[in-house]
């Protein structure tokens, strides 16, 4: 529960700030070009730094790293919920994504630790599993509910009392057995792959307003490839590697860790569109509008503790992975035949359940093969590097599917908009009916990016039906050692 606690902060920190953001910004008066830095200040400290602060807990230990996380992350959230100005807001979520990049690799690294094997791992996997596949969802709601009946403030400040909670409870129950070897830190290894990934997460967020044409994107995208594959090399080249490759050669780990890119790169899209369809669309206030996300909520949970964590210790981790992403693949396919009409039963609940409980098939059994068999020297390492696929893939889903829906709703819009002057003979649209175009132009946007997230998890269940091969009862099988370094090493 404490690992829970803790994991559910990070995640939801990432969509919690969505729904106050525009209380946000009028409150501080913040521009409409600068807003996005609440969000894109996160996700950059957060998705760059992931692989530096799982070595550093493999360095200093992981529940001491945790607990730092834990103690950074409330004293961000604090200075956040208290700005007075757009710049302090900018710089306390860069600070909470830093030490969320502490405090992920750290919790999911405990947990790998704590849990080595049998049915207990399954069960902590699969809570595990649910929160990170509805922590999103839940952050949603929690943003909802804090913005509209206290202040958009409390959807920061609301971390700082369940941070000293878990700290407290981190004291007293959670244990590290120290490793005897010492790890070293890779400093340029750092350099290179933070570099690295805050160019890609970088790009991305800019790809939303400026396009993925735009010199600035391309430049950080082509710089932050350069850097992953000079970072890659050196890996091979290092005494100590940051990220020793025999980790991402692994054909099952790689194959979990391409799996949850994937799915949260066609998953991410959902959260944003739906958010807009109820408030834009629908009307829904913003309590309305997050709570209309909890039976996707629950659905994850039933398939992630109820299903996944039975069956997780019996059956190849394939067999759910796969049926999970078809699943979730049917219910983002459901959503492409959505309207400007209300829809939420006949659409929108069927497809939340069916994303919901293929999610839980999916991230419980994907997370328990990417930490399964790893040298506890590696362990938080290889937990960051399940963050970062998931961090990456949630930067790549966001700004590539917004760009396909809006270049679909401009085209669609610019289509009915020529065709109804034509046919009113040139005069001017009643506001009613301009206003019912632009409805069906967002929802036409909507539907073709949802669409492409469908694929996108088809091609997920490819993934990991190709890829992970591992037998069943995978949760138990014993740890790996690291294999010896070179023999003669690049000494840094």
């Amino acid at each position: 529960m404490v690992i829970a606690t803790a994991q559910l902060m990070v995640v939801l920190d990432a969509t919690i700030v969505n729904i106050a953001l525009p209380s946000a910004q009028r409150d501080l008066g913040m521009s409409d070009a600068d807003r996005q830095w609440v969000i894109t200040a996160y996700t950059l400290a957060f998705g760059g730094l992931l692989l530096l602060g799982g070595r550093i807990a493999d360095l200093v230990g992981r529940k001491r790293t945790f607990m730092i996380g834990l103690v950074g992350f409330a004293v961000a959230s604090g200075l956040g919920g208290a700005a007075t100005g757009s710049a302090l807001l900018f710089g306390a979520r860069a600070l909470q994504g830093a030490f969320a990049a502490l405090l992920a690799p750290s919790a999911l690294s405990l947990l790998t630790t704590t849990f080595p094997g049998g049915k207990e791992r399954s069960k902590a996997f699969g809570i595990y599993g649910a929160i990170a596949g509805g922590g999103a969802a839940i952050g949603l709601i929690a943003g909802g509910l804090l913005t509209e009946y206290l202040t958009w403030r409390w959807c920061l400040y609301v971390n700082v009392p369940v941070a000293l909670v878990a700290l407290t409870a981190a004291a007293v129950f959670l244990r590290d057995r120290p490793e005897r070897k010492r790890v070293f830190l890779d400093v340029p290894g750092a350099v290179l792959g933070c570099g690295g990934l805050v160019a890609i997460v970088y790009g991305c967020a800019e790809a939303e307003p400026r396009g993925w044409g735009d010199a600035l994107v391309v430049g950080l995208l082509v710089a932050g490839v350069a850097l992953l594959a000079v970072f890659a090399w050196w890996q091979t080249r290092a005494r100590h590697p940051l990220l020793p490759l025999h980790i991402v050669r692994d054909r099952n780990r790689g194959g979990a860790f391409l799996t949850m890119a994937l799915a949260v790169i066609a998953m991410f899209g959902m959260f944003l569109f739906l958010t807009y369809y109820f408030q834009t669309v629908l009307g829904y206030s913003p309590v309305r509008a997050g709570l209309a996300f909890l039976p996707m909520v629950a659905a994850i949970v039933v398939g992630s503790t109820q299903i996944s964590a039975r069956l997780l210790h019996r059956v190849p981790p394939r067999f759910l992975m796969v049926p999970g992403a078809l699943l979730a693949a049917a219910g983002l396919f459901t959503l492409t035949f959505l309207t400007a009409r209300p829809a939420y039963v006949s659409h929108v609940l069927p497809a939340e359940l069916l994303v919901g409980l293929g999610m839980g098939l999916t991230f419980m059994p994907v997370m328990a093969t990417a930490t399964t068999g790893v040298a506890r020297q590696d362990s938080g390492v290889t937990s960051a590097t399940v963050n970062t696929s998931q961090q990456v893939g949630g930067s790549i889903g966001t700004a590539l599917l917004n760009t396909i829906a809006t270049s679909a709703s401009a085209a669609y819009l610019a289509d009915r908009l020529a065709e109804a002057a034509r046919t009113s003979g040139g005069h001017q649209l009643p506001p009613a009916v301009r206003e019912a175009l632009v409805k069906d132009g967002v929802v036409h946007g909507f539907t073709a990016a949802i669409g492409t997230g469908s694929v996108i998890m088809l091609v997920a269940a490819l993934v990991a039906g190709a890829m992970v091969t591992a037998p069943g009862s995978a949760s138990a099988l014993p740890e790996k050692p690291a294999p010896e370094p070179p023999t003669r090493p690049v000494r840094y």
